[in-house]
């Protein structure tokens, strides 16, 4: 496939890309409709405001890409890979997100309600204000995630990991703690935020 370096307001449908590489290409306010980026390749590649709709990134590997303010709706992550990309504010809407292999980066502003991300590993992701309510986060790793002010009612949180995790401004209470692993201090904090009275 041959495209200029950037592409603004364009909008591509049933387009077929599969394997290829996307890398140093920027698209602004584009719309990708029902297409397949399967095994897509990108590195330090821009997406600004873009939306993609039913389309497949399955296996897809992102490296150090940006997704500023997009909308992902009914659009396959399957076996993708994001390593140190940046997506803030973009949302996701009925996708599929597992499995899906992430390596910091920062993720920001996300709205990620009601998504399902059992299993996948966000440790030291940056999702601060993400929106994370209703979402399943069954056996997810949040070690070291930077959750300030984010947004977890109604999550599943069990076998949850969030030791180390940054839980300031996070409204604790109602949530489910099954097996939820925690280090002293946010136990503490969950145990304030249940009215519990801790001695010295």
């Amino acid at each position: 496939m041959t495209v200029s370096a950037a592409i603004t307001g364009e909008t591509f449908t049933d387009e077929d890309w599969y394997g290829d590489d996307l890398s140093g290409r920027t698209y602004t306010r584009c719309r990708f409709v029902d297409c397949d980026l399967t095994e897509v390749t990108t590195r330090s590649a821009t997406f600004d405001g873009c939306s993609f709709s039913g389309c497949r990134l399955n296996a897809s590997r992102h490296t150090a890409t940006i997704f500023a303010q997009c909308v992902f709706r009914r659009t396959s992550f399957f076996s993708a890979s994001l390593d140190g990309c940046k997506l803030v504010g973009s949302t996701f809407d009925a996708c599929t997100l597992r499995p899906m292999t992430v390596s910091g980066g920062d993720w920001s502003f996300v709205s990620l309600r009601g998504a399902n991300l059992a299993g996948v590993d966000l440790s030291r992701v940056r999702l601060e204000e993400a929106d994370l309510a209703d979402a399943d986060l069954t056996g997810v790793s949040l070690r070291g995630a930077r959750l300030a002010r984010c947004l977890l009612a109604g999550a599943r949180l069990t076998r949850t990991d969030l030791s180390d995790a940054d839980l300031a401004g996070v409204d604790l209470r109602g949530l489910g703690w099954d097996e939820t692993r925690l280090d002293p201090h946010q136990a503490m904090l969950v145990a304030q935020g249940l009215g519990i009275v801790i001695a010295d």
